[in-house]
């Protein structure tokens, strides 16, 4: 997932393990497949550097870094992290216009009975309602998603809304990366989707099929309008 306007989330990771950006920031650190560290360790290495020390002076008036600070610096950079000039947002201010291509993709996109993604990608802001869906991706899955956190039966196989915010650049895609390209997720939800135990219901009364391979190729055009080359660019996230 990317690291896109967080600061309008509430619940992190794919299976929102963690309620709040500052115990989000754990995640990374200690997992064994991202950093394979523990805080502690972390923590001492700040402390023993150069640098640091006087940063976290300037910022919370002690140089002794704390895995407390160390959160509370981290999360707050990543509310930071705002897009809000792609193509489409320019196009709603009336600064850009879309191709024809890009409308009709648009147009499918908001249409219940063609792409229905804005039940899910709720148009605007974010782009997502950040609630937890099973969207069948397989019939007999490897991951439970939010039942491990929540050991709620409804939600076994259900993992969190991204948003589609930058979707063009944060391939692969899907929870498990499963997909390379946006077209494939697309032909997902119109075809190869599977009827799966607590499956959304969006896409259990959606009819296999209904979009053509136009119809879909235009929504991969809109969701690159979503594309923010400034935010992509800006020299303070590099």
């Amino acid at each position: 997932m990317p690291l896109i306007n967080l600061g309008w989330q509430t619940k992190f990771f794919w299976d929102g393990g963690a309620n709040g950006l500052e115990s989000q920031v754990m995640g990374p650190i200690t997992n064994p497949i991202e950093m394979h560290e523990t805080m502690a360790n972390a923590v001492a290495k700040l402390n023993a550097h150069p640098e640091y020390p006087e940063l976290f002076k300037a910022a919370f008036g002690s140089s002794e870094v704390t895995s407390q600070n160390l959160m509370r610096a981290i999360a707050q950079f990543e509310r930071t992290l705002i897009s809000g000039n792609s193509k489409y947002d320019q196009y709603l201010r009336g600064e850009a216009l879309l191709t024809p291509q890009e409308l009709s993709g648009k147009a499918l996109f908001e249409d219940m009975d063609k792409g229905d993604c804005v039940h899910c990608h709720s148009a605007g802001s974010t782009f997502s309602d950040f609630e937890f869906r099973n969207t069948g991706l397989d019939s007999i899955p490897v991951d439970e998603g939010r039942y491990l956190i929540t050991f709620n039966p409804s939600d076994r196989r259900k993992f969190k809304t991204p948003s589609l915010r930058n979707i063009e650049l944060t391939g692969p895609y899907m929870h498990d990366g499963r997909f390379q390209t946006l077209l494939e997720c697309v032909e997902h939800y119109n075809t190869g989707f599977r009827y799966t135990e607590n499956l959304d219901p969006n896409l259990f009364f959606a009819v296999k099929g209904r979009l053509s391979q136009q119809e879909m190729e235009d929504i991969v055009a809109f969701l690159k309008t979503l594309t923010d080359m400034e935010f992509v660019n800006n020299p303070d996230f590099h």
